[in-house]
């Protein structure tokens, strides 16, 4: 960790530190925008049910009515739809991802129009559902604000995807998650040990549990991102004489998808909430708050279902076994034992079909227990998705951490290779 840091300071290192102080400067601007609230707006005071992930992800800033009260939650929408339309559902949208670059840049203007559509729909919805007595005026310029802070916020992540270390939209989503940590811990604490719900050694006894979730959380998403299956290749053009004993492989993670099921899981799980709050039916809300809030058992398994298939369907759009037998068999390298072409894809089909189901199933666990802890011990919605956000935080950090990692180690690559004609 010390030699990591001490490396970054480095003087070969300008640039990237100038990346990671412009990716600082973006979350700060986006965490000090969580603070100004639309003025003729007002704060919401009541729970928001599972309305809460919008929240978190917004960095509380949609209880306030913030400027970023959506974040950049309409986007990932966005992107779940154009996702599922390049699977054969849309023939034009399967031909833009066959385009390679070029295609997956008009993807992204697609994906950023539907976005920027998407926010002004949620951000109607809620100035309508929560801000009660505002004239039709204001209820336009709270959505006109609320759609423009989405936008600049979708702005801003390109900026650092380009400018700063990458992950740029995960990046905020991460910001806005640890933004509300504390909030929710001091929620938990007050809830379980000073409320007078519980006598001082249970609350304390329920508290350190809390912790001890929250703990398990991040060393199960830490090992469930780390942990691959290593696949031996071998080339016909190398011998193992010519380049000693050091085997190659390909490496295949169990849990590829990283923890986008999760995040695709908790946003599209709110569709129906923000459709049922469109229509102001009394009725169609509790139906949506009893069975589809994943507080509940049914919207627990709903909840359950919907990563379970996003860890497969992303996994397969990451690492399709037909591309990746094809590359293998143009670098000249095949799987010792296995056939090139039909056979080494349907091998691969079932070793990452195999780790898919593993992996989906770890981070099921991972993301139901502190669902499970809070109705157990009948703690608020706002604790109970600050489980998922833990898991979203951890996936992320781990992912810039890697990012980091290579940008050094490609560029003590390059110091070394100047070095070497220098001589």
């Amino acid at each position: 960790m010390f030699a990591k840091i001490k490396q970054l300071f480095s003087s070969s290192n300008k640039d990237l530190r100038h990346r990671i102080y412009f990716t600082l400067l973006c979350l700060g601007v986006f965490a000090y925008g969580t603070t100004i609230t639309i003025p003729w707006a007002d704060t919401i005071y009541q729970e928001l049910g599972f309305l809460e992930i919008f929240n978190l992800m917004s960095g509380g800033g949609l209880k306030t009515f913030s400027i970023f009260a959506l974040g950049v939650s309409p986007y990932i929408t966005a992107s779940i739809i154009t996702q599922l339309l390049q699977m054969d559902i849309i023939p034009y949208f399967k031909e833009l991802k066959e385009e390679g670059y070029t295609g997956r840049q008009k993807i992204n203007k697609i994906t950023r129009w539907l976005g920027i559509i998407f926010a002004f729909i949620q951000a109607y919805v809620l100035t309508f559902a929560y801000m009660k007595g505002m004239s039709s005026a204001e209820i336009l310029k709270t959505t006109l604000v609320m759609t423009a802070g989405t936008c600049f916020l979708i702005w801003m992540g390109d900026q650092i995807t380009q400018k700063g270390i990458g992950n740029g939209t995960s990046l905020l989503i991460m910001a806005g998650i640890i933004q509300s940590m504390p909030n929710i811990f001091s929620t938990a604490f007050n809830e379980l040990i000073t409320s007078g719900t519980y006598t001082n050694v249970v609350g304390i006894i329920l508290f350190s549990v809390f912790v001890l979730v929250n703990i398990a959380i991040v060393v199960g998403i830490v090992y469930t991102q780390l942990a691959e299956r290593r696949i031996p290749i071998q080339y016909s053009n190398r011998t193992n004489v010519a380049y000693g004993k050091d085997q190659s492989f390909l490496p295949i993670k169990l849990n590829a998808a990283n923890v986008i099921p999760v995040i695709f899981a908790s946003t599209l799980i709110t569709i129906p909430v923000t459709v049922v709050n469109l229509m102001n039916n009394q009725g169609a809300i509790e139906f949506v708050n009893n069975y589809i809030n994943y507080t509940s058992w049914t919207g627990m398994i709903l909840y359950v279902a919907l990563i379970m298939f996003f860890g497969y369907f992303y996994t397969l759009m990451q690492m399709n076994p037909d591309d990746m037998s094809k590359n293998l068999n143009k670098s000249g390298g095949y799987i010792p034992g296995v056939r090139p072409g039909t056979e080494t894809s349907t091998f691969l089909a079932k070793v990452i079909n195999r780790l898919s189901f593993v992996g989906s199933i770890l981070l099921v666990v991972i993301a139901i227990l502190p669902i499970l802890f809070s109705k157990l011990s009948g703690l608020s919605s706002t604790v109970t998705i600050g489980g998922t956000g833990l898991l979203i935080v951890v996936g992320v950090a781990i992912e810039t951490n890697k990012q980091l990692d290579s940008s050094l180690i490609s560029r003590s690559y390059k110091k070394g290779y100047r070095r070497r004609w220098k001589i």
